[in-house]
């Protein structure tokens, strides 16, 4: 997206940055230097600084507080920060301990912090060493050369854990060797779907591959590996990025072999633009690849800790883990950026949580009539209404979007094809009261949102009528009094009449005239004017609201829309 509230870049690194400070007090902020550090740091303790470009963001400065980096120094978005920047945030948090700069493997980074750390040395008088975190390994050892693997989302779990060891008291040899142990037996993956536009400067032209995936991009833009197109399904998308992480015959990536691995951390990172509810179900995703894999995860972060700006991709790191990084893992912090705590029991299997729960307790087995269904009939109504919104779900989308939330075509379709599979199965019966109970709890089981309740209560309402409406098969005219009660009922549960540019458009009239004895051709045509007479009509209910008027002249209803599909493959299936 190259849309940004933003117009430049260098205010809003700025502001980022002033609002950590906003949002933890014991941070401080160094606006000329760029540069966060913890207030009150331990000088008797090792202190950690880390940074690199903006553009990251929780990383870096997300990531200081107690339990984590001392400080950190922001570069320009994409753009190592000054040699003096680095050296101006060393002497904000040096002390006799020392100081370990933590570090991404990129040249401009690796350049500026060496040197920063060697005038440090020399102009404090303070031990100084430099971690280059590399866990890449898309861009394997043929390619990197002798420049190595880049740093990714990895170097979080380094914060992480050397931010807890270091407040146990432990000297700057150790840390280190610590770390150099977590880097070398780390390894991260990432996709994305494309390349992210930095805020102020021109937008790329858009791009012409919207069907593909690039496997290994760099949080700076770089180049993946590979292209794969068209775009894998997830599962197969997932599966190509494990097999680069563990597959141990592949010479060029085989950086660390998990086969006798007892306990992996799992970090499951989003580049910064995908949402919770889809970055959810890939953590899902990932999660079930490796147990399918037989790696046994000890914990398992996910969440947004190493981006590329807004980035439509996520990241996989895996860490070989001992016992003692695991307990750093779990130790405390007060960084804004890291979201991960242990909860509950960090032991056992999460699938022994899972459950999917049987029959529900709304069940029909119980509701026998003497009402008699026409099981065929029935069938053929199903199979058109099923085929008739699917066509129509486009048409409906489209209106839906212009005057809703978009989400009517395809809560009608998926309601449709679960109604299409009852009336495949065997649950299916000749009696037309448990029929329609079957119907309420199919379409409350499967259709969302506001359509959803009022479908169910008009079948619930249905089934009640059905009952009192006589035995055997029913005529036109008891058909018609038990959907007109059905209506009645179904009113009292909403506010919503013909005129308020609702479902109720289509399905009023449609009632109405067959209780005044119309046939069910003449009734849908009813019903059609209805859904016609929406358009221009003002909405008093539901989101469409919200909608500027300017809307609602162009297009009907899209709930009255689909009812009039339903209410046209009755007439079709039963003439």
């Amino acid at each position: 997206m190259s849309r940004h509230f933003y117009d430049e870049a260098e205010n809003l690194v700025l502001d980022a940055l002033e609002s950590l400070v906003l949002t933890h007090s014991g941070l401080s902020f160094d606006k000329s230097k760029k540069t966060i550090w913890l207030t009150n740091n331990d000088a008797q303790k090792v202190s950690l600084l880390s940074g690199g470009g903006a553009g990251h963001e929780p990383a870096h400065a997300g990531f200081v507080g107690s339990g984590m980096l001392t400080a950190a120094v922001s570069g320009s978005i994409f753009a190592s920060p000054s040699v003096a920047q680095i050296l101006s945030g060393i002497g904000r948090v040096a002390g006799p301990a020392g100081v370990l700069l933590i570090i991404k493997n990129y040249t401009g980074d690796v350049f500026h912090f060496h040197l920063a750390a060697e005038k440090a040395k020399a102009a404090l008088g303070v031990p100084v060493e430099v971690l280059i975190v590399g866990d890449d390994v898309s861009v394997g050892r043929k390619k990197s050369g002798k420049v190595g693997r880049r740093g990714l989302a990895g170097t979080v779990l380094v914060h992480k854990i050397l931010g807890a060891h270091k407040e146990t008291g432990a000297d700057l040899k150790d840390v280190l060797r610590l770390g150099k142990e977590v880097t070398d037996n780390m390894v991260t993956v990432g996709a994305s779907l494309e390349h992210v536009h930095i805020p102020g400067r021109e937008a790329a032209a858009p791009s012409s591959a919207e069907s593909q995936v690039e496997l290994g991009m760099g949080i700076h833009n770089e180049p993946g590996c590979q292209v794969l197109k068209p775009r894998p399904e997830l599962p197969a998308l997932i599966e190509a990025m494990l097999t680069q992480l563990l597959d141990t015959s592949d010479s060029d990536r085989a950086y660390v072999d998990f086969s006798d691995a007892k306990d992996v951390v799992l970090l499951v990172n989003n580049l910064g633009g995908v949402s919770p509810l889809e970055f959810g179900g890939i953590t899902a995703k990932v999660v079930n690849a490796l147990g399918a894999r037989g790696l046994k995860l000890a914990r398992v972060i996910s969440g947004t800790y190493m981006t590329s700006l807004n980035g439509p991709g996520f990241s996989i790191t895996l860490l070989k883990a001992t016992p003692e990084i695991l307990k750093y893992v779990d130790a405390g912090t007060d960084a804004v950026g890291w979201a991960y705590s242990p909860r509950g029991e960090t032991d056992g299997d999460a699938k022994q949580r899972i459950v999917e729960s049987g029959e529900t307790a709304h069940g029909s087995d119980g509701a026998k009539s003497g009402v008699q269904l026409d099981v065929e009939v029935f069938k053929k109504v199903i199979a058109e209404a099923s085929r008739r919104l699917i066509e129509a779900e486009p048409q409906i989308t489209a209106h839906d979007s212009q005057v809703g939330d978009g989400d009517c075509g395809v809560t009608l379709v998926r309601g449709a094809k679960a109604v299409v599979k009852y009336a495949e199965s065997s649950a299916l019966s000749d009696d037309a009261v448990r029929t329609a109970i079957d119907l309420t709890n199919v379409v409350e089981d499967n259709m969302d949102g506001t359509s959803g309740a009022i479908y169910s209560i008009f079948f619930a309402a249905l089934a009640s009528e059905l009952r009192g409406a006589g035995t055997g098969v029913l005529g036109h005219e008891a058909w018609a009094k038990v959907a007109a009660g059905a209506l009645a009922k179904l009113q009292q549960a909403t506010p919503a009449r013909q005129g308020d540019r609702t479902l109720m458009d289509a399905l009023e009239p449609f009632v109405g005239a067959l209780a005044g004895g119309k046939s069910v051709k003449d009734a849908v045509a009813e019903a059609k004017k209805g859904v016609e007479a929406t358009k221009g009509m003002k909405a008093s209910l539901g989101r469409a609201v919200y909608v500027e008027e300017s809307a609602w002249g162009k297009v009907p209803d899209p709930g009255a829309e689909g009812v009039l599909a339903i209410l046209e493959a009755i007439d079709a299936a039963t003439a």
